[in-house]
């Protein structure tokens, strides 16, 4: 039987020893549902135009990335470098099995889903092992090895990529299908927003503020420390495993120098920080900023590749809290408390 009571500015609804909150007042959750709304509409409005929609599903593509990549690294006090080593992990089993033994993309899935799962497990002593810079260097290797593996073995196709891999959706239209898995890429953002949101409110985002601002402190206070940075590792490798696959399927092909090499890997820790790094958020506000300035840029001609790493670099120097702290600065008393990420 479900119970609801009301709580300061909660309202708190009980099944059983399950509790889950809701603020009341609108001013914490309007101008999020709104965001998503305003998301929502786009590819209706835009519906004729296939750029448009590639560039709106490539932009979720990179926030679900990002996300994840924001719990971890509070979660495990580390910077990660390599998470594209999981998104190459997601999209070659995708697109291994879907070439060579013509699998769909729903049987292709679990065992995306279990590669993600072992391999982030096999990993996740290194969030205790190597500390430091030591963990970054690591991560970071390891996609690169990953990509020379790919041109080493000729199953991986070398860098043509893999191609022909089975479409997620398959319509009469291929409009149809862009706005249809335009639409799918939002959900999968909005529900990786949820999940890591309702995390770092939670227990576990506490215990992930303390790890990320001293782990001798948190651990003297009787904190397993190694317990929750593998469950943080772990899960967060399992969804950009995930986000992996969905490209793979999405995009038809996947080809280890487009998302194995160091340049992706920059482009989505920029993400990271210039969205406003310690709110997820952030995430989302870097992911389409960095893909909308990216697609304009490519008007100014070859000049472009000097100034979008400028761009990139003054923001950087010049928000210290990032897009998001821009709104939270201006509209605090619509910022709903939270943690406070500190490294």
């Amino acid at each position: 039987m479900v119970k609801i009571e009301h709580k300061r500015a909660l309202l708190v609804f009980r099944l059983g020893q399950k509790k889950f909150e809701w603020p009341i007042e609108p001013r914490y959750w309007r101008n999020p549902l709104l965001g998503i709304a305003l998301l929502a509409t786009l590819p209706l409005v835009f519906h004729s135009k296939a750029d448009f929609l590639s560039l709106f599903a490539t932009a979720n593509i990179y926030a679900c990335i990002a996300i994840p990549l924001g719990w971890q690294m509070t979660g495990i006090g580390r910077m990660n470098f390599g998470p594209q080593f999981f998104v190459g992990l997601g999209g070659y089993a995708a697109g291994l099995l879907s070439v060579h033994f013509g699998w769909g993309p729903w049987q292709t899935l679990p065992v995306a889903f279990c590669l993600g799962l072992l391999l982030g497990l096999a990993l996740s002593p290194l969030t205790t092992i190597a500390k430091g810079l030591y963990f970054s260097l690591i991560t970071l290797i390891l996609p690169l090895i990953f990509l020379e593996v790919t041109y080493y073995f000729r199953i991986f196709q070398g860098e043509t990529g893999l191609y022909g891999i089975a479409p997620l959706v398959r319509l009469q239209s291929i409009k149809a299908e862009y706005l249809v898995m335009g639409y799918i890429s939002l959900a999968m953002m909005v529900l990786y927003l949820v999940i890591v949101q309702k995390v770092l409110s939670s227990r576990i985002g506490l215990y992930a503020a303390a790890i990320n601002d001293d782990e001798d402190v948190a651990e003297s206070l009787g904190l397993n420390i190694k317990l929750w940075k593998v469950i943080s590792f772990v899960v967060t490798s399992v969804m950009v495993t995930l986000t992996g696959w969905f490209a793979a399927h999405y995009f038809g092909t996947f080809a280890g120098v487009t998302y194995l090499q160091l340049p992706f890997m920059l482009k989505i820790l920029l993400m990271v920080m210039i969205g406003g790094r310690g709110d997820i958020y952030g995430a989302i506000y870097g992911a389409y900023f960095v893909v909308i300035l990216e697609k304009l840029l490519t008007f100014a001609g070859t000049i472009n590749y000097i100034l979008f790493p400028l761009i990139l670099m003054i923001l950087l120097f010049s928000l210290s809290e990032g897009l998001y702290g821009i709104y939270r600065k201006h509209r605090y008393r619509e910022y709903y408390p939270t943690m406070r990420v500190r490294k």
